[in-house]
């Protein structure tokens, strides 16, 4: 089995995760089997923690694709697929920051 990344990081109520995380170039395709695979990784070495499987996608030069999954009894489905940009740091102003760190 392999997984790309493996993160554990907590909640602001002190809920603990684990995020396995699979990268993919623009080109790649996610498998839904390496998901499988994230889940059961998890499952066995992080019994305790609740997995949030991810999946990073390449789209052009500055956009990326990230979707979570979740798993039902029958399969594993999308939960949420966001777009982002990335940008440099020094094209993001100070005073943008104190608004983005303001929405949350």
């Amino acid at each position: 089995m392999e997984t790309d990344e493996i993160y554990i990081g907590l909640d602001k109520r002190g809920v603990q995760y684990v995020l396995p995380v699979q990268a993919k170039s623009k080109k790649d395709r996610v498998g839904i089997i390496q998901i499988e695979q994230d889940i059961a990784i998890c499952a066995l070495k992080f019994p305790d923690l609740i997995c949030r499987p991810i999946a990073a996608q390449s789209m052009s030069n500055d956009l990326i694709a990230l979707f979570e999954f979740e798993q039902s009894k029958d399969d594993i489905k999308i939960a949420s697929e966001r777009h982002y940009r990335l940008v440099k740091a020094k094209d993001v102003s100070v005073e943008e920051l104190k608004q983005y760190q303001q929405r949350f």
